[in-house]
């Protein structure tokens, strides 16, 4: 005898069987939970949240959720950039190529540019640092170099003393580069190493061996503190204007005393006063 079996869906035996309990959510006030069933999941509810409770403002936010957007890898356009970086720095111009002068127009042919008329005498006369540090052992490393200008304008010893160098092997008499050293400036010494500025200016000097000694054996003098200091423009305006008022010439400048005896109690405002009563009774 053949039976005839019907297949069904699962949906329907568990209806059938009343192993179903289907879902009817209540209607509840807004930002409250609502409650699952325990057992098997109903509807589209995914079976590991039956049983558990999910507030509605987290469904809310899942729904609402915005994708970020990933970032676009780019390899080819990474590698054509760092192709123009590296060929930009190839073609900057070397130091032999910006600081080039012609002697006869005292211009530099490559930015054209003419150097002012006072400096014309140094160019002929003075030297540049490297090419000074190109004729010596170990291209002037120890050695003190000064400048004819800190010569002129201070009675201190003002000195580099040379720690590294950089020289430019491309140039013709490898006369250009970078260096490094110790300034001692009015007789204070630096404690870092710094690169030395101005290195293409017509007024450096190397300072003889037997001068090296005096130099380094300076002390500096520690400066006394000042004692007076000018007022603010808007105070001291104000002084000048309550002189005015009161027919006073001040012979000088009204100077602001840094070294007072005594703070500035509750009686030197009415004790000012009262000199000043006596002044204008006086008068």
């Amino acid at each position: 005898m053949i039976q005839f079996i019907r297949f069904v869906s699962f949906r329907q035996f568990t209806r059938r069987s009343g192993l179903y309990e289907p879902f009817r959510p209540q209607h509840k006030e807004p930002g409250k939970q609502r409650e699952f069933p325990h057992g098997l999941h109903c509807g589209n509810t995914p079976p590991h949240i039956a049983g558990s409770r999910v507030p509605v403002e987290v469904e809310a936010k899942k729904e609402h959720r915005t994708m970020v957007r990933k970032k676009v890898v780019r390899p080819i356009a990474e590698l054509a950039r760092k192709v123009r970086e590296y060929r930009a720095l190839k073609e900057r111009p070397r130091d032999s190529q910006k600081y080039a002068l012609d002697l006869e127009t005292m211009t530099r042919p490559y930015s054209g540019k003419k150097l002012p008329v006072l400096a014309w005498e140094d160019v002929r006369r003075e030297s540049r640092l490297f090419s000074l540090l190109c004729g010596l052992r170990l291209f002037g490393v120890g050695r003190l170099f000064t400048r004819k200008s800190w010569l002129q304008e201070h009675e201190e010893p003002c000195y580099w003393r040379i720690t590294k160098v950089k020289v430019d092997y491309s140039a013709e008499n490898m006369d250009h580069g970078k260096a490094w050293g110790i300034l001692t400036f009015r007789g204070k010494e630096d404690c870092e190493v710094k690169e030395v500025d101005k290195v293409m200016y017509h007024d450096w000097r190397l300072v003889p061996k037997h001068e090296e000694e005096e130099l380094k054996g300076f002390v500096a003098v520690p400066e006394p503190a000042a004692r007076f200091v000018t007022y603010p423009p808007l105070l001291r305006a104000m002084i000048l204007a309550e002189a005015r008022r009161e027919g006073r010439v001040p012979r000088q400048e009204p100077l602001l005393d840094l070294q007072r005896g005594g703070p500035l109690g509750k009686d030197f405002h009415p004790e000012q006063e009262k000199e000043r009563e006596q002044r204008g009774a006086a008068a």
